[in-house]
């Protein structure tokens, strides 16, 4: 398949017709003339002298005299060709040519000193009814004259621009079917108040040539979807003899093709015949379907990372299904969002029953091993050192481990992680955790061993879903101490099934502009200490996001919480509701919020949550500021009490990286309880909500 439109003067019986060929390059070269003409009889020239060499006109400057520059001529300059109208389109082997040439150097009004440099302005007229965005791009990139506008030039140099310019405006002006153009050049003294001259093209586009028969041969072959496919194809007769238009056409047929069974479809090169009699032209375009063929078998000769089973797992077909090319490029991005190849190709060959087709994949293995490490400051949570080691496909199909440790103020934590993606489907993941850790905040001193699993469908920057879900179990054992034990430590069993449910109808997983989030999460849990009771965590979760104007978004958060049964006291104090910090309530510190107890005036937690946020996104290019307030509250009641809400506000800045907005937050309690700071600073990465 060839990127031209083809593009012939249609002889009507007459031996010698011109032949033009025309090829329209989209995006970079729209279009490119290319003339074949049947030569001319060459009449043998005489043996004579030649002539003497033309005076040219210019003398030998005097060296003894000073420097004059008279001003510029108050008159334009004409730089096109007096030809008249247009040769007749009646005449045999006549085409019309647009009027582009410049004339003469001795027919030309000039500078008094043609070696004089000025910069100038380009303006095209007679364009308007015409030029849409497309051909107005088009020119800008390819023209002589657009490319060194910034630059001074002289009156030789423009005018050769102008030639090439008026050619390339007949170029632009036949790729949409004007054959006949009339285009006039001229240099101008400057305009009042400029110091450029004035390059001027004065266009007459003439009759825009139409399309008398469009025959698209070949679809006959395709099992009975002539009709449909045939719709694919756009231009029909009385429609201009566009070439954007007929090659956008051809692409579309192309890709309908490709997604209604025929993996070997070959779409030929336009062609239209054009008649200048007429001002028509007939367009034909020649279709190869290859045959009809329905999905076959996965091919993988490379099986070090996963085998044909597991990509079939992957994929979004199944065999038998229909060939479509979304679906192949479908899958060769999740193979790629898998993380465990540097590269893959997919390439359909016959499987040699004349009804399916086979999908060849062949990958190269990337790195696997990964060491990463961080170290931090927050403000209520202390210094912070983390490292993990993983290795992304140590039981294949994707079946990664990872070993993570955290040293810090408050935290000490060892855990392994193992993790299958796309477990017997796609983007359905099961996990595993160990974890025994040793955290000491405000709220509470908790030394925790934690064995858990879940089985979840995700989301993620590739493939962003709707719904997303998450079934788990946990069991963990936890020695605690707060301040409703007097600092006396207890012992907690605790089994729970978390379950939760997101509809994500956001435009971006970590920079939202538009939209909406809901979640909803429940997690009923059986608890020992001393005695065995019970209980659920509720939580929901809401956020909307609403763009105004190009450069900001408003954006609003919510969140409410409950446990239901049992006392807050009774529960272990790791597993209740807490407010403040980054991800909560700025300007407060970590789990700050809320009831306090003890001669510390520690905070407990509760068991009810509100949070509310509100922010206004203002976006400069890559970066961005944003104002916020928050609000929140915990009690130890089943419902929060809203009069007791907690508000910060603030100011954060955001620089908008490839793969998401690095934020930096800093805030200030407007109501603070006693202890907390009066400035908080929080970085991560993507925004808050």
């Amino acid at each position: 398949m060839t990127d031209g439109l083809r593009i012939r003067r249609r002889s009507s019986g007459r031996p010698h017709a011109a032949r033009l060929l025309l090829a329209p390059l989209l995006l970079a070269a729209p279009v490119a003339v290319r003339a074949q003409e049947t030569p001319a009889e060459v009449a043998p020239v005489p043996n004579q002298s030649l002539d003497a060499m033309p005076d040219i006109g210019v003398d030998w400057p005097d060296m003894g005299q000073p420097d004059t520059v008279p001003p510029l001529p108050e008159t334009p300059v004409d730089t096109t060709a007096q030809a008249g109208d247009p040769a007749d389109p009646a005449a045999p082997d006549a085409q019309p040519v647009a009027d582009t040439t410049p004339v003469n150097a001795d027919d030309a009004v000039t500078f008094a000193d043609a070696g004089e440099e000025r910069r100038y302005t380009v303006l095209l007229s007679g364009l308007d009814a015409i030029a849409d965005a497309q051909f107005t791009l088009r020119f800008d990139e390819l023209s002589v004259l657009r490319q060194g506008q910034g630059k001074s030039a002289n009156l030789a140099q423009i005018n050769r621009r102008m030639k090439e310019d008026g050619e390339l405006l007949d170029r632009l002006l036949r790729a949409k079917g004007y054959y006949a153009a009339r285009i006039r050049s001229a240099v101008a003294v400057p305009p009042p108040g400029s110091d450029r001259l004035a390059v001027t093209f004065d266009i007459t586009p003439g009759t825009q040539y139409l399309l008398g028969s469009v025959d698209v041969t070949g679809l006959a072959e395709t099992a009975g979807q002539e009709a449909r496919l045939r719709a694919a194809f756009p231009p029909k007769v009385g429609d201009p003899v566009d070439a954007d238009t007929i090659l956008a056409g051809r692409d579309a047929l192309a890709l309908k093709l490709s997604e209604s069974g025929f993996p070997f479809a070959r779409v030929d090169e336009p062609e239209v015949r054009i008649d200048h009699e007429e001002r028509k032209g007939d367009l034909d375009i020649i279709v190869a379907p290859g045959g009809f063929r329905r999905f076959g078998a996965i091919r993988m000769d490379d099986t070090r990372l996963f085998d044909a089973h597991h990509a079939q797992e992957i994929a979004r077909f199944d065999p038998g299904d229909t060939y479509m090319a979304s679906d192949v490029e479908d899958l060769r991005r999740a193979i790629v969002a898998t993380g465990l190849v540097s590269s893959v190709s997919l390439k359909p060959v016959e499987a040699g029953d004349g009804e399916h087709v086979d999908l060849a994949v062949d990958i190269r293995p990337a790195p696997l091993r990964t060491i990463a490490g961080e170290l931090g400051y927050g403000t209520g949570e202390g210094y912070r050192a983390e490292v993990s080691w993983q290795h992304r496909n140590l039981f294949p199909p994707e079946g990664a481990v990872t070993l993570r440790g955290v040293l810090g103020t408050q935290e000490q934590t060892a855990s392994a992680t193992y993790r299958r993606n796309n477990f017997h489907r796609r983007d359905n993941v099961l996990t595993g955790l160990l974890s025994v850790s040793n955290i000491k905040r405000d709220a509470y001193d908790a030394r925790t061993i934690t064995v858990a699993g879940g089985l979840e469908r995700t989301t993620n920057i590739l493939f962003q879903k709707n719904w997303v879900w998450r079934v788990g179990a946990e069991l963990v054992a936890s020695d605690e101490a707060d301040a409703f034990s007097g600092g006396a430590r207890r012992t907690f069993l605790i089994g729970a099934i978390p379950l939760s449910l997101t509809y994500d109808g956001s435009d971006d997983l970590l920079n939202p502009s538009k939209g909406f989030r809901l979640g909803g999460r429940i997690s009923p849990e059986l608890s020992f200490q001393d005695t065995t009771f019970g209980y659920a965590k509720v939580q929901l979760d809401g956020s909307a996001y609403q763009p105004v104007g190009e450069k900001l978004v408003v954006a609003a958060r919510a969140r409410f919480g409950t446990i239901l049964g049992s006392k807050v006291d009774q529960i272990a104090p790791s597993r209740r509701f807490y407010a403040g910090g980054g991800a909560s309530v700025r300007g407060y510190g970590y789990q700050a919020i809320g009831p306090r107890f003890g001669e510390d005036d520690n905070p407990v937690g509760g068991k009810s949550l509100a949070e509310f946020s509100l922010e206004a996104r203002v976006r400069f290019g890559n970066f961005g500021v944003v104002p916020f307030v928050d609000a929140g509250n915990i009690s130890t009641t089943f419902l929060p009490r809203f009069r007791d809400l907690r508000i910060g506000a603030g100011m954060g800045l955001r620089y908008y990286s490839n793969f998401g907005p690095i934020r930096v937050d800093v805030g200030t309690p407007l109501n603070p309880q006693s202890g907390d700071p009066k400035i908080a600073v929080y970085v991560s990465l993507g925004q808050a909500f």
